[in-house]
């Protein structure tokens, strides 16, 4: 062969081959999607700049809500954690799957056991093609069957634990609980930063793949305690001159969680990816108030029934198919998130779930909303406030019955003409909380049938 024709051959040979990497590069580009799914822990209602919260900056989670759509009435499943993200990941009321409260180091403070058989939200998406990551906070068991790599994640790194008692150190009662998959790591750094690096690094990996890839980024911050490093409390202290220092610190957490949020995003963007993926942003309870966390005008905050334990700061983008700027004033609930992704990557549910599809809205969809759904909400805990009983709340409609203590009488709320829970209609309205109570005796018989602890 002539030194030409090996040449040319060459030439057609790195066409051809480039031209296979591009048809794959298109064909991951118009499949399904990839998908993003951040949540923060403990931020509260208002704790974001794109409501007009004037002494907090958050340009990157604003910037979610104006490329797509924000949520104004969007619930956790929960005021506390860890039934919360069982909901998340079964698209199930928590009590449903076992976890009606926090799951905790110590047995005799431990409310909570996740079904080892519900199916979660990553093993549903591997069938249907995906790479499935947890970076960050996990909270739902300490041990095999209960760990993410049990559960559907083809890779943890991160947080097995609830809150660390220091963002720099990583431990928890004295107790390691970072990983890497199964293994037991000892990296150094905030870690915000850390979990931050660590999906920028995985965004990185899997733009080399042609599989679309779900990653669950859950930050521990703001969670107390609120541990922001110097310069951004400085920067803070700075700018807001008369601050009170207790929020100068959650403002300064927030803000540089928001940073790492951006840099997360900005790595979709980098590797191309951004286009052909959606991003979702939610909290997983109502801002804790003794941190000084904003809830807006709602009542009370994070452990409480009240709105603002409950109403959380949620938005979702998703390029070219969610209209900029558009916002949602229906009442949604965090299980909600499971069907809607699985519907969006074009499969449905194994189990039969209580979680509803958001896509209609998302896709700016007409559709009715769903009068006679009720919304319900569960939460067991030990102490003397709750003597290891559950709490229980329930809305359908504009009314809202709730309690925050086992020991104390319902409360019963308009919330059409009472957002802010100033008003107990419980004596003058004895047929309606006859009605909600009713509707919520049977939530709890069906919760009740599935065991909380772990069978010894």
């Amino acid at each position: 062969m002539s030194l030409m024709k090996y040449f040319y051959y060459l030439f057609l040979f790195t066409i051809i081959q480039n031209g296979e990497i591009f048809a794959q590069k298109q064909l991951k580009d118009l499949s399904k999607p990839n998908i993003l799914y951040i949540l923060t822990d403990d931020q509260g209602y208002h704790d974001v700049s794109y409501y007009g919260t004037k002494d907090i900056r958050t340009p990157n989670i604003d910037k979610i809500a104006t490329s797509g759509m924000r949520f104004d009435n969007f619930y956790a499943n929960s005021t506390v954690c860890s039934p919360t993200r069982a909901a998340i990941l079964t698209g199930r009321y928590q009590d449903r799957v076992g976890v009606p409260g926090v799951i905790r180091t110590y047995e005799e403070d431990n409310w909570g056991y996740l079904d080892p058989k519900a199916t979660l939200l990553p093993t549903e998406l591997k069938r249907v093609g995906y790479n499935t990551a947890i970076i960050g906070k996990w909270h739902l068991g300490l041990e095999s069957p209960n760990i993410p790599t049990d559960r559907g994640f083809d890779f943890f790194h991160g947080w097995l634990g609830d809150m660390m008692d220091d963002y720099w150190k990583h431990r928890r009662h004295d107790i390691n609980y970072m990983r890497l998959n199964d293994k037991i790591i000892d990296p150094k750094g905030h870690a915000t930063d850390l979990f931050t690096n660590w999906s920028v690094d995985y965004i990185k990996n899997q733009a080399k793949s042609e599989q679309p890839f779900f990653l669950y980024l859950a930050y521990n911050a703001p969670h107390f305690p609120v541990q922001p490093p110097k310069e951004w409390l400085n920067k803070v202290l700075k700018r807001e001159k008369n601050i009170d220092s207790t929020r100068a610190k959650l403002v300064a957490f927030i803000e540089h969680m928001d940073q790492g949020i951006g840099k997360v995003i900005s790595a979709l963007k980098e590797t191309g990816e951004y286009e052909n993926t959606i991003i979702v942003f939610t909290s997983d309870n109502g801002g804790h108030l003794p941190s000084k966390a904003n809830n807006g005008p709602l009542r009370d905050g994070k452990q409480s029934m009240y709105e603002g334990g409950l109403k959380v700061p949620t938005c979702i983008s998703w390029p070219g198919k969610i209209k900029p700027g558009t916002i949602s004033t229906n009442n949604w609930m965090t299980m909600d998130i499971y069907p809607t992704l699985l519907e969006i990557a074009g499969t449905v549910p194994k189990d039969e779930i209580e979680g509803q599809s958001l896509l209609n809205e998302l896709n700016g969809t007409k559709f009715n909303v769903d009068s006679e759904r009720s919304y319900y909400f569960v939460r067991r805990e030990g102490g003397t406030w709750y003597g290891g009983q559950p709490i229980y709340a329930i809305r359908k409609g504009e009314w809202k019955l709730l309690q925050n203590s086992p020991y104390q009488q319902y409360e019963l709320y308009n919330l059409s003409v009472d957002p802010l829970e100033q008003n107990n209609l419980i004596e003058q309205e004895p047929e309606k909380y006859k009605e909600l109570n009713s509707i919520l005796m049977k939530h709890i018989q069906v919760g009740g049938r599935v065991p909380w602890q772990k069978s010894h």
